[in-house]
């Protein structure tokens, strides 16, 4: 019998993140991502920073990293649409509350990913900028999804609390903007940072898992010192896994962490419990995304 396998997401940079470690420009962004393809990651999920470090949604800084990573490997380009929670992709609304540019994240399509990131919860990200506002509507969240279909992009479905799994996901599936199987991400961990995030726990792991609809992969994105007991439990569970200095910035305690040893991490446990780590091409196949052909 062959051995299941098992998707490794990449994770390498982030809209928030400021590990000393994380690659911020294209050129740092496409090397690491080259690198950690090599050692086992099948997917990069990428978030696009400026020059000063800041995120944005710029598509042209999209296609720049696009192309430096698709000229090292065949990974699977996963654009974010989160953008960033600073000001800078913000704006103040009529309540005075600072709301995240809705408009600028159709911009990250523009820029020729295989897949993008579709949040499926309105949050509020606790940041030094304060408050900002995460808005994730359901015509919003069905205004990206057709965007991304008639772009032929796959949507990455996040979900932050198991109430998304049977109200936001499922009306997305029945809207059919997405062919099965839907490639679902569970955020774990993350509710110091946002507002609505679920915290990391075996039971609501299993649980949020046993209620996703028919025809779902999975995978799970554990924050700092949760990302390694859920990414555990998602590859006991039969599903995928998300790592990368997005998430955590640590390794272990006091030892800050790499793309590079994350992801080295993650193969080597897929491999003590008999599976295998998923190639580019493999995770097309379980996707349902088209092959990858280079000229």
């Amino acid at each position: 019998m062959e051995p299941r396998k098992v998707i490794v997401t990449l994770a390498p940079t982030g809209g928030y993140s400021n590990s000393a470690n994380v690659p911020t420009q294209p050129r740092d962004i496409a090397d690491q991502v080259a690198e950690c393809a090599e050692l086992g990651a099948a997917i990069a999920h990428m978030h696009a920073r400026l020059p000063d470090g800041s995120p944005t949604c710029d598509p042209s800084v999209y296609a720049e990293i696009n192309r430096l990573v698709r000229e090292k490997t065949d990974i699977v380009i996963n654009n974010s649409t989160a953008g960033g929670f600073t000001r800078g992709l913000a704006e103040e609304n009529s309540a005075g509350q600072l709301d995240l540019k809705h408009a600028e994240r159709f911009r990250v399509l523009e820029a020729g990913a295989e897949m993008a990131s579709l949040s499926l919860q309105t949050v509020v990200a606790l940041t030094g900028d304060g408050e900002i506002l995460f808005r994730n509507t359901p015509n919003g969240q069905l205004e990206l999804a057709k965007a991304m279909a008639e772009k032929r992009i796959k949507p990455e479905l996040e979900i932050w609390s198991p109430s998304e799994i049977t109200r936001d996901l499922v009306r997305l599936i029945d809207s059919h903007q997405d062919r099965a199987p839907h490639m679902v991400n569970l955020l774990m961990g993350f509710d110091a940072f946002f507002q609505g995030a679920i915290p990391y726990s075996p039971r609501v792991l299993q649980f949020e898992i046993e209620s996703l609809p028919a025809n779902c992969q999975f995978t799970v994105s554990g924050f700092q010192e949760a990302e390694l007991p859920a990414m555990t439990m998602s590859i006991l569970l039969g599903g995928h896994v998300r790592v990368g200095l997005e998430d955590c910035s640590e390794y272990a305690r006091g030892v800050s962490a790499t793309n590079q040893d994350l992801v080295r991490r993650a193969v080597r446990l897929i491999r003590e419990f008999n599976c295998e780590p998923a190639t580019p091409q493999e995770a097309r196949q379980l996707l349902g995304l088209p092959e990858l052909v280079i000229a």
